[in-house]
């Protein structure tokens, strides 16, 4: 629908970029489809595998009180048993007439800990969510115009005559995202522009994670909160006086070390089975 891999630019000022096409509906429905059952082969690897678990369980643990005192949000914050999304508490768009509800890991049936494992749980039923709200999108469409201004020249004509500022909040992949955009009339470029990314919000949150956890563990903790950054491949470590910098390969041998060890353990214990539905009306999330 789109033509663009990363930033979508769906969304314009008065309606929406591009039509979904009565040829695309079959498309998006075969794909969805086919992610339904990616999503069993990722959950069966994920949730239902104790090596995975042994080796993410009480790592990196985040406490509620911790997410909510650093301002965590997102699939981070859900998964310290904050139940805050956007979508679900400042509806926009069509999000309100689609009963969104922020999922938690007690939506698996689990208690909540904020850990690591944690936040592969709400992930991955978060990605059971998306498919349900495409699918009831699909299902609901009205027909008719998608931008209330068709011409894009008469739009930007209109732009340069605005005047004002603005604030607005989304819910990303990893969590709100906040823009603030100020306007000048005759101008058509923003003279204020400023972005708050949820990763600015989770960052801090690494600090109670990390503590008192081992090196090989923190490279999963890191990856936990899925950062968008860039140039961060090492770490500073202080041991009384002594400085040493540990690089990312490091970490990565560190961390693939232990999880051998873990799965060792595992497999000599014997296999743990549970189960889990692709739909996320199972487990509290809604369409």
């Amino acid at each position: 629908i789109t033509g663009n891999r990363v930033d979508y630019a769906i969304p314009i000022f008065g309606g929406v970029r591009r039509d979904i096409t009565p040829e695309q509906y079959p498309q998006v429905q075969d794909m969805l489809r086919y992610y339904r059952g990616l999503f069993e082969e990722l959950a069966e690897r994920f949730l239902r595998d104790a090596s995975v678990e042994a080796r993410t369980r009480d790592v990196g643990v985040l406490t509620p009180e911790e997410a909510e005192a650093l301002s965590a949000v997102g699939p981070t914050a859900r998964a310290s048993g904050l139940r805050k999304d956007v979508r679900q508490d400042w509806p926009y768009l069509v999000y309100g007439d689609l009963g969104i509800k922020a999922i938690t890991p007690e939506d698996y049936g689990t208690e909540t800990r904020g850990d690591v494992y944690d936040r592969v749980i709400v992930r991955l039923l978060e990605v059971a969510q998306s498919m349900d709200i495409i699918e009831r999108c699909l299902e609901d469409m009205p027909a008719g115009e998608i931008t209330s201004i068709p011409k894009v020249p008469a739009l930007l004509a209109q732009l340069k005559k605005a005047e004002g500022e603005g604030i607005g909040r989304h819910e990303a992949p990893r969590g709100e995202v906040i823009h603030y955009i100020r306007l000048e009339a005759g101008k058509e470029e923003p003279v204020v522009w400023k972005v708050k990314a949820p990763t600015y919000s989770n960052l801090m949150s690494w600090v109670p994670m990390f503590r008192d956890q081992e090196i090989a563990d923190i490279p999963i903790i890191a990856a936990s909160i899925d950062p968008c950054m860039c140039c961060m491949d090492r770490v500073h470590l202080v041991r009384a006086g002594r400085d040493e910098l540990v690089w990312k390969e490091k970490l990565l041998a560190l961390s693939r070390e232990k999880t051998k060890r873990i799965q060792s353990r595992v497999t000599a214990s014997g296999p743990r089975v549970t189960a889990l539905s692709s739909r996320s009306a199972d487990h509290g999330g809604e369409a």
